[in-house]
């Protein structure tokens, strides 16, 4: 919801109507710096990637899932919440999270659940309830880059490209019926223009 959305009455006080994001950090840069460039990401996402109305080809898909990453990166809520999880992976690799040893950490002992609660919170967020499933999909089969991450960043990142990936099909559908509603333009038939025979006077 953006700021100028909020009924006057319901802003807390000093709320400014733009938000001077100049100087912000990008997430994307962030995730670049740990290896999770854009490619890496797509690449990872297109391993699963099954035909569908809307985003019948890989290119097509690859260009839609791109679409719908990047938007839901812009949201600086999910930008904190993907943040999260990465301060959470480099303090659990230094043996700093509260009532967890290093040891436990690394071994991702199965009662250890609240990296996939960040996963699943992810994708909800992205995407809704279809966004879970997708997630559950992307954590189970590990594809691409996903199989080399530690214990919250590979959900962390199955959360993000579960999201936009539930989004890539549920929107590229409808970016196909679109296309299909928009009246075809019909060429206008050419004008008969009639032409009067010119002969030589003998």
């Amino acid at each position: 919801m953006k700021l100028s959305n909020i009924k006057k009455e319901k802003k807390k006080e000093n709320q400014p109507e733009k938000l001077d994001e100049s100087d912000t950090i990008s997430i994307m840069k962030v995730l670049e710096e740990a290896g999770l460039s854009e490619e890496v990401l797509v690449s990872a996402a297109m391993e699963l990637y099954v035909p569908h109305p809307g985003v019948e080809t890989r290119e097509i898909a690859e260009k839609v899932f791109k679409r719908e990453m990047l938007h839901a990166l812009s949201d600086p809520n999910l930008s904190i919440l993907l943040y999260a999880g990465m301060l959470l992976e480099k303090a659990g690799e230094k043996g700093e999270l509260p009532g967890m040893t290093k040891e436990t950490f690394n071994k991702d002992l199965t009662f250890l659940i609240v990296d996939e609660v960040i996963g699943m919170s992810i994708a909800k967020y992205i995407s809704g309830d279809k966004g879970i499933f997708e997630y559950v999909r992307f954590d189970k089969l590990k594809p691409g880059i996903l199989s080399t991450l530690g214990p919250f960043m590979d959900d962390v990142i199955a959360g993000l490209i579960g999201g936009a990936s539930a989004n890539m099909y549920s929107r590229g559908k409808s970016d196909g019926d679109k296309a299909a509603r928009k009246p075809k333009k019909i060429a206008a038939k050419p004008k008969r223009v009639e032409v009067t025979k010119v002969g030589f006077a003998g």
